[in-house]
């Protein structure tokens, strides 16, 4: 930071990343590089070295928030890319960055190609089935893959009830309740005989 207070920061970018791995967290030398080069105006550079590492938060989405929030001139669908590119197998857990970004398509295969959470994807599929209704079965069919696949935490009844529930309400929006049914029978099908999610559910779906 003294060098580049006195207008060396090519000289401090270069003493930070001599830093790595000598008890400095290589979090802290990509915020310190990103800073020094933001500070710069080379908003481009400090982006693709040090923003997708420089800004982790709790969780994917609070990454995506942060990046998208410093880099305005960048795309969602752009950070986005570039941060499922640079993760790979765990595609899945950037379908909530992508369903905020409005990236509906893109955020059902990303939680097609990996698992993502199914309460995640039951919210997902509550919250937009009168706006999005597409989006919204396609978000709870894939929560009840995943719970059918043992993905999830802490998982319940009440859980997988949310998620066939808010599968068929985006199905009523969808006038194809017979359908969607049938689909649900095939998913928990895979589940094979005994399986939690067909116990729960087979009364409903008249099994």
């Amino acid at each position: 930071m003294a060098l580049a207070a006195i207008g060396k920061k090519s000289e401090a970018i270069h003493y930070a990343e001599s830093c790595r791995g000598r008890g400095t967290p290589d979090g802290e030398v990509d915020a310190m590089c990103e800073e020094i080069l933001l500070s710069s105006g080379l908003v481009d550079e400090a982006y693709q070295r040090y923003a997708l590492r420089a800004n982790r938060g709790g969780t994917n989405l609070a990454t995506f928030r942060a990046v998208a929030k410093k880099y305005p001139h960048k795309s969602a669908r752009d950070i986005l890319e570039d941060f499922v590119t640079t993760t790979p197998g765990e595609e899945g857990k950037w379908f909530a960055a992508a369903k905020e970004a409005g990236l509906y398509e893109e955020a059902l295969a990303l939680a097609t190609l990996t698992p993502c959470d199914p309460k995640t994807l039951t919210r997902a599929a509550g919250d937009l089935a009168d706006e999005q209704p597409d989006f919204a079965l396609g978000a709870g069919m894939l929560a009840l893959h995943w719970l059918v696949k043992g993905y999830g935490y802490d998982i319940t009844g009440i859980d997988v009830w949310a998620a066939y529930s808010s599968t068929m309400a985006a199905a009523v929006k969808k006038g194809n309740v017979a359908q969607v049914r049938h689909r649900v029978k095939q998913i928990i099908a895979g589940e094979g005989t005994g399986g939690v999610v067909a116990k729960i559910l087979n009364a409903a779906l008249g099994q």
